[in-house]
């Protein structure tokens, strides 16, 4: 997969343990040619579905089972976006995020984790172009948020363009 772009604030320290890991994220469209995007509600920023990829998974695994518990979509991959580095040094942590393009197949109801409930997660749909201004009027309150901000506004603009392309 492309490397997009590389993420970073400062060097980590050298006397620290650095942490890694991976994600799995989508730019998914419905029949209506909306996209669905989390407005983290306590820090005032909006993400991308997608997550973590948990011991034994695979990135497609790890994206189906992310999108299906933070949109309650199922969905199939139509296309790769790209990969972002991430080097979050007041977390001491490399994380390296794939994105794919995606096709909502059968909707439902998100089903967040306790952690999401807590930071105010919201499920919104907005076409594309909304969802890149949105995005790029988002005033994240925390460190993690301005990463974030970021990577998905880079992934949303590459989406942008490769279907502009086809």
């Amino acid at each position: 997969m492309k490397l997009l772009k590389v993420i970073k604030d400062k060097p980590f320290p050298k006397n620290k343990k650095v942490g890694f890991r991976q994600a799995s994220r989508a730019v998914l469209f419905d029949n209506n040619n909306l996209v669905p995007i989390l407005f983290v509600s306590k820090e005032n920023y909006h993400k991308l579905p997608g997550g973590g990829i948990e011991e034994g998974e695979d990135k497609i695994k790890a994206l189906y089972r992310e999108v299906l518990e933070e949109t309650g979509c199922e969905m199939k991959i139509t296309g790769e976006i790209g990969k972002i580095e991430e080097y979050r040094s007041e977390f001491n942590l490399t994380q390296i995020s794939y994105c794919y393009l995606g096709k909502v197949t059968k909707k439902g109801e998100p089903c967040f984790e306790q952690s999401e409930i807590g930071e105010g997660f919201k499920l919104v749909w907005l076409t594309l172009d909304e969802v890149i201004e949105t995005l790029k009027n988002d005033k994240p309150q925390n460190y993690e948020g301005g990463f974030i901000q970021k990577r998905d506004l880079t992934l949303l603009k590459k989406a942008r363009e490769i279907i502009k392309n086809k």
